[in-house]
């Protein structure tokens, strides 16, 4: 597993509503296409055991242990005591390397939600009924609507929406708690709690007005039986997206005197530290060199990752050629092009950029700092990016950026990065044998 972090999606939907079995579904349609899935489940009342009394590290906890690891080949599991309930937030954070976390529950999450609506199940039922009318309305997907669901009319403008929620917050959450998605008293108004939130993208129903609220909100909704259509949403626009990695090792650095990919650094090729810094996150690997002769023995020393060797698609130098033969040479839709003198170029940043990119749907997500764009760190869309750099090739153009003007770039911030990579020092570069001595010093001492 990779330590970088796993985008993530909840399912939620009130009790009986069929969410566990639609969630192993997708589960196991996820794995068959490929997927590294996480899990995560919430468990609404406290306590619970996953060993039993009498076997040993049921004991070990028995007598006072306050973490507990149970660990066989192939596999471990972790039982610790802690105060309160922990954010799901923090459990997700600390699920990395999957390409999705599927999280059962946990409504207010904050992540982005499926909600699960059956037919023949009341409370569905009933949270459809209002979730429709309250479409119908005009209410902002989002709104609380619990005080209509108890026989008030509903606010006209968003302004009214929003003072009655903050009148109504304390009485509606308490009301939510007391329903336990049930109807509220004999004969009385029905009481609606677990309504679909602002974060809910999409709806999985098989009842008429959930499919009606979904449409006028503008969210998509699949039938309890279309797992095949829910998984292609998910792998659209939350699983981790598929990436190639592109080591830019090109041929003798003036500067250097020698090669970049091949000078020495802490005993090894420079190239063999930037491989195993960003091959854990690379569904394909490519080095674009002008030398291939001399980083074949990559081949035998990384067998594991099939690295490309590819020489450059031009005659002439240039930072925008090299950027072709990049995209050029891609087998995935994602493109992180990389330098092979950054030191301490960052697979978390590589996974932050592509994570940013699926969510905005940029062409480009570059770095930007102080001194500018950092290109030869980014994310390259591959199908956008190669006619808009083959079209500034063919006007003379040999700047990475470019290209830039033509297609949709979003500039990642140096807070961005960092939040990626708190160590910093990702666009760090040695041109000159000084330089990397330096930068070798400074990793030696570390």
């Amino acid at each position: 597993m990779v330590d970088v972090p796993s985008p993530a999606v909840a399912i939620v939907g009130r009790h009986n509503s069929g969410k566990t079995t639609l969630i192993v579904k997708v589960i196991r349609e996820l794995a068959e296409r490929g997927w590294d899935v996480g899990s995560v489940k919430h468990h609404s009342h406290a306590g619970f055991e996953i060993d039993y009394p009498g076997k040993d590290s049921y004991r070990h906890r028995e007598a006072g242990a306050s973490e507990t690891v149970i660990a066989c080949p192939g596999q471990m599991a972790r039982i610790k005591t802690i105060e309160g309930e922990i954010e799901c937030a923090d459990i997700v954070r600390s699920m990395k390397g999957h390409d999705i976390v599927l999280v059962e529950g946990y409504r207010k999450s904050g992540l982005p939600t499926i909600e699960v609506m059956r037919s023949g199940n009341a409370a569905d039922e009933q949270v459809a009924e209002v979730f429709a009318e309250g479409a119908r309305r005009g209410w902002p997907l989002g709104t609380d609507f619990v005080q209509f669901g108890k026989g008030e009319e509903p606010p006209t403008t968003e302004g009214e929406a929003r003072e009655r929620l903050r009148k109504a917050a304390e009485e509606a959450d308490a009301a939510a708690s007391r329903a336990a998605d049930e109807a509220c008293g004999q004969g009385a108004a029905p009481m609606v709690s677990k309504m679909p939130t602002a974060g809910t993208v999409a709806v999985v129903t098989d009842i008429p007005d959930a499919i009606e609220a979904a449409g006028i909100y503008g969210i998509p909704a699949f039938d309890l039986d279309d797992v095949t259509g829910l998984v292609s949403f998910l792998e659209e626009h939350y699983v981790r997206p598929r990436v190639t990695v592109v080591i830019q090792a090109g041929g003798e650095s003036r500067r250097m005197g020698r090669s970049k990919a091949t000078v020495p650094f802490a005993g090894r090729p420079l190239i063999c530290r930037l491989i195993e810094r960003l091959a854990p996150v690379a569904d394909d690997l490519v080095i674009t060199t002008n030398e291939p002769e001399n980083l074949v023995f990559l081949h035998s020393m990384f067998p594991q990752y099939n690295i490309q060797l590819v020489c450059d698609e031009f005659n002439y130098r240039g930072a925008l050629p090299g950027l072709y033969t990049a995209l050029q040479a891609a087998r995935n839709p994602y493109v992180a092009v990389v330098a092979c003198d950054m030191v301490f170029a960052s697979s978390s940043l590589v996974v932050a950029e592509a994570l940013a990119m699926k969510e905005s749907d940029a062409d480009v997500v570059v770095p930007v700092n102080k001194h500018g764009y950092e290109p030869f760190h980014a994310m390259y869309k591959r199908m956008a990016c190669l006619p808009a750099v083959r079209a500034a090739l063919a006007k003379g153009d040999k700047r990475a950026q470019s290209f830039f003007g033509d297609v949709n770039v979003l500039e990642f911030p140096q807070s961005k990065v960092l939040e990626a990579e708190p160590m910093g020092g990702c666009f760090i570069n040695a041109n000159t044998p000084e330089e990397l001595h330096a930068l070798e010093e400074s990793f030696l001492e570390d």
